[in-house]
């Protein structure tokens, strides 16, 4: 049994090192792990940039990396306390975004401002326990390479992301989007699909319980 499954089942020792290395009731690292702890363990590729008033509430029992050239801009809010967050190179997480993981973003990603990617739920089945004190669930949230997600867009856990499609500003995305694919609204559906026999975007229009036939945009 290594280190970490030692700590993970045994009770009393989980809470005390949970205390030390978070105030009690919150999410945030206390100062001395986010200056001598994080930088050590996690990776940060060649360029790779967290702008100053970004929040990084991560924490050195969960992964996160962020590759070459890529950003997390001012004021975004990064959480890997119940799942990692794996973020590829030459990608950028827009001002005042929240990504709370289990999230993997891949490259070449853009991420506007003010997006939700969380990867987290609450427990709210028992109506006799307060939400807040309920277990969570986890389901990994996956934006593939070279994505555009619009502003204002919530991504909600178990959603996959497909290679180089576009979510519109101010969509809910709960079901996995298609590659080559454009989607808005709420709950997000879809708009166009690239066809690679004409080369072309065509639109999909939406019939409900029926197939999506493309035609031309």
């Amino acid at each position: 049994m290594n280190l970490s499954e030692s700590i993970k089942s045994n009770a009393r020792l989980k809470k005390l090192i949970h205390y030390l290395l978070i105030p009690s009731g919150q999410a945030r690292p206390r100062w001395w792990v986010s200056v001598f702890v994080n930088p050590w363990l996690h990776q940060r590729g060649k360029g790779a940039q967290v702008c100053r008033t970004a929040r990084m509430d991560v924490l050195p029992f969960q992964p996160f990396t962020l590759g070459s050239q890529s950003t997390v801009e001012d004021y975004c809010v990064v959480n890997n306390g119940i799942g990692p967050v794996r973020i590829g190179d030459y990608s950028r997480v827009g001002i005042g975004s929240v990504v709370i993981g289990p999230v993997t973003i891949g490259s070449q990603v853009i991420i506007a401002q003010h997006v939700v990617i969380s990867g987290l739920n609450h427990g709210y089945e028992d109506v006799q326990v307060p939400i807040r004190q309920q277990p969570v669930t986890s389901r990994p949230v996956v934006i593939d390479d070279e994505c555009w997600i619009g502003a204002n867009v919530v991504i909600t856990a178990g959603v996959r992301i497909g290679k180089h499609a576009v979510v519109a500003a101010g969509s809910v995305v709960t079901k996995d989007v298609p590659a080559y694919s454009v989607v808005a609204g709420n709950p997000a559906r879809l708009l166009k699909a690239y066809d690679e026999a004409s080369g072309q975007w065509l639109r999909v229009p939406y019939i409900a319980n029926k197939p999506h036939t493309p035609i031309p945009a």
